[in-house]
């Protein structure tokens, strides 16, 4: 799994996101884009991989397809929150950005991504597997299930000293 990998899967599942019923449903119901925020995407893989640099590939894509709002992450809130309280103290009245403004999110999207590794006569194939899914907040559904597989052929040349 490498910088490529998370791209392309986050390109590939956003697309597909973006293309089923329930965008066009909230749309005509609401009238609006939908506010998303992205959750815990969980490794249980074999392998160390970096959460955030997939997270943050899936959040790009949402945010520059235009088609839906997006609020920020938990850890992101906590700082933009302290940042709101000290200019409660330190900005002027006129610059300084009121509490309670804040924008909830409509929908979130949780994951998971898994490896099942394969060995046999020197060769070696991972298999990762991507899963997301996106809930209404609000009613607790889900709207959404995604899918990504990648495989990765390894050969493993035999050493004979």
């Amino acid at each position: 799994w490498n910088d490529t990998d998370s791209r392309l899967t986050a390109e590939a599942m956003v697309e597909d996101v973006l293309s089923r019923p329930w965008l066009t449903d909230f749309l005509t119901e609401e009238g609006k884009k939908p506010v998303v925020i992205v959750g815990n995407i969980r490794n249980k893989s074999s392998e160390h991989i970096v959460v955030d640099v997939f997270t943050k590939d899936i959040e790009r894509e949402l945010i520059n397809s235009g088609k839906v709002s997006f609020v920020a992450s938990k850890e992101e809130r906590e700082q933009i929150r302290e940042e709101r309280s000290d200019q409660q103290d330190f900005s002027s009245e006129e610059t300084m950005k009121k509490f309670y403004r804040e924008i909830g999110a409509d929908f979130l999207m949780l994951g998971v991504i898994n490896s099942v590794e394969d060995q046999f006569d020197g060769e070696k194939v991972i298999l990762y597997q991507v899963d997301l899914e996106l809930i209404d907040i609000e009613k607790n559904l889900k709207v959404w299930l995604g899918n990504k597989k990648i495989k990765k052929y390894i050969g493993q040349s035999s050493y004979s000293p």
